[in-house]
């Protein structure tokens, strides 16, 4: 990859996103950031790539007999999105899964954009064969990814950092696809994922929206009662 492909942001225009074994099996595997944070993370980053059509790849390893079924807060994202089941723990060792992301790099998304459990493994694997082979541009979003352990995640991240993948995290991929808050068409979905997935971000846009701009509140509630100080 050029000096110069650096330097382009991603859009949705050249970007597509693949999975990798978001999966139960894999999860538990993972001390490198919390499970349940990681799994916020990859369900935010699907809704943003639904919002903006990204082309997604959605792959899984051993489904069956060892890994388990990919979650189902992922799966509800892209209810009728077929799953590339492999055997390798490589994905890039599989055709379905090389062939539908020649397929987008064709149509002009040369950014591939993974998520992926565990980073030192099938993140790894697949970012250096892929970039090895090909080419292709490797973007890691490293807090949508988990390692067995914080050196795992850490230095398989330094190891691809070194060979040309670039490291983003998935609130930067977001907020890069929706670069200009004037484009009204996705704003309002941005917004929506930003309050349900990004912690003190969404809260402080709930907080904005009721308290500076007097929206209503999202949710409605019963009445409220009081206060009334006890009587000493």
């Amino acid at each position: 990859m050029s000096h110069r492909n650096y330097l382009e942001v991603l859009t949705p225009q050249n970007s597509q996103l693949i999975f990798i074994d978001q999966q139960p099996q894999m999860a538990f595997g993972v001390q490198s950031i919390d499970r349940q944070t990681l799994k916020n993370n990859v369900v935010g980053l699907a809704k943003a790539a639904k919002v903006f059509h990204i082309p997604v790849t959605l792959t899984t390893v051993e489904t069956e007999s060892f890994s388990g079924h990919t979650y189902p807060e992922l799966l509800s994202v892209f209810p009728d999105h077929p799953l590339l089941e492999r055997s390798s723990m490589n994905s890039w060792d599989d055709q379905n899964v090389r062939d539908a992301l020649a397929a987008n790099v064709a149509k002009g998304h040369k950014k591939i954009i993974v998520s992926g459990l565990w980073t030192e493994v099938c993140n790894n694997t697949f970012a250096l064969s892929a970039m090895h082979d090909t080419g292709y541009e490797i973007y890691m979003v490293a807090d949508a990814s988990g390692g067995t352990s914080l050196d795992a995640h850490n230095y398989a991240m330094q190891r691809m950092v070194q060979a040309g993948v670039v490291p983003v995290t998935w609130q930067q991929v977001l907020l890069e696809w929706q670069r200009d808050w004037a484009k009204r068409d996705t704003y309002n979905a941005v917004m929506d994922i930003v309050r349900e997935h990004s912690g003190a971000y969404g809260m402080g846009v709930d907080y904005c929206y009721t308290m500076v701009h007097k929206a209503p509140e999202r949710v409605q509630h019963g009445g409220t009662i009081g206060p009334n100080p006890a009587q000493s």
